[in-house]
């Protein structure tokens, strides 16, 4: 593959040694598939990260270590390296470790060869157990800053939470769908893609306690454990709504809404309110169909040029500015999507 980059350059941001890397590119085999697709991928991520190269400055290897669906992966990946730019004169280089699901463990796995070969900092978004919580001990004992994003370890030894406040956001979500629905009778389906999700448990947290305040009468159906796959998520919101016939609205916690749709759609059943988060291209696509009746958004790309300035301040290279704020809610409709 032609490229213009160093064997060094390319061993640094995949993180393996230089002479695996030189026996994939001169074809040498005795090399897992795996292991080339890694250095393949190394090669990519260089491509797009090129506008950020200059001569001099400080450069930080940062990885970005996430469990969340693809959709959600990919916003992530194209906000921070559209952000890229506005983090000189540092020079940021970025490694992804992206999963949709799986065992906790595997994403130990992932923290700790982090650990072991070094980082000047990790993002990370990840359920909050007592393993990940350990295995983030570990990066910070090897003198690698992690900053969680969207859902928190609280409890852990990460330096700092980049996200909004999702509890205030769950509330935010039951007013307007109390706002929207009235009088009108019906239950609403709470959607999460997993409990273990710190920031999911307290959106829940708050929609519940709002509603309960503003509308005791009305019952909330919860459907978990989906991942924000469509394919689980449509399984398991049919389920619920042939329980269920009272199902009137949704309030999407963890993605896989245009599964959570269809399911309402084979039924021949009315959604009549949805709030949903993230400005995701599904959520874009379906608030512009006028099929979600609003986004609960928060500014990705500032978010995780947020993130990487933490991760700056750690080592120095930026001031201490204080305590940071949770990110700006925004309600987004069709009508004013950014």
């Amino acid at each position: 593959m032609r490229h213009p980059y160093t064997i060094k350059e390319i061993a640094r941001q995949a993180g393996l040694s230089e002479a695996t890397v030189d026996r994939v590119l001169n074809h040498r085999g005795g090399v897992r598939e795996s292991t080339v697709m890694e250095v393949h991928q190394a090669v990519k991520d260089l491509d797009r990260q090129r506008t950020q190269v200059r001569i001099g400055g400080r450069t930080f290897m940062i990885d970005i270590v996430m469990q969340a669906p693809d959709r959600f992966s990919t916003a992530v990946r194209d906000a921070l390296e559209a952000e890229l730019p506005s983090l000189h004169p540092a020079v940021v280089r970025s490694r992804f470790h992206f999963r949709e699901t799986g065992p906790s463990s595997e994403l130990i796995a992932a923290l700790d060869k982090i650990a072991k070969r070094g980082s000047q900092g990790v993002i990370l978004k990840a359920p909050d157990v007592p393993e990940v919580g350990a295995a983030v001990g570990r990066l910070v004992e090897a003198g690698i800053p992690v900053v969680t994003l969207v859902t928190d370890l609280p409890s852990s030894a990460r330096m700092g939470y980049v996200g909004i406040d999702n509890r205030a956001a769950g509330a935010t979500a039951a007013y307007l769908a109390g706002q929207w629905l009235g009088g009108r009778p019906g239950h609403l389906l709470v959607t999460i893609s997993r409990g273990s999700f710190r920031g999911e448990e307290e959106r829940e947290m708050g929609f519940r306690g709002a509603m309960r305040n503003a509308h005791p009468g009305r019952s909330l159906v919860e459907v978990t454990d989906s991942d924000g796959l469509d394919a689980t998520q449509r399984d398991l919101v049919l389920a619920a709504l042939e329980r269920d016939h009272d199902i009137v609205g949704v309030y999407s916690i963890g993605g896989g809404n245009a599964a959570t749709l269809d399911a309402f759609d084979t039924l021949g059943r009315e959604c009549a309110v949805f709030i949903a988060h993230d400005l995701d291209h599904d959520n874009t696509r379906l608030l512009r169909e006028r099929r979600l009746s609003a986004v609960l958004h928060h500014d990705l790309r500032q978010d995780m040029r947020r993130a990487c300035q933490t991760i700056m301040r750690a080592h120095k290279a930026l001031p201490d500015d204080g305590p940071a704020l949770p990110s700006a809610i925004q309600v987004v409709t069709p009508y004013n999507m950014p």
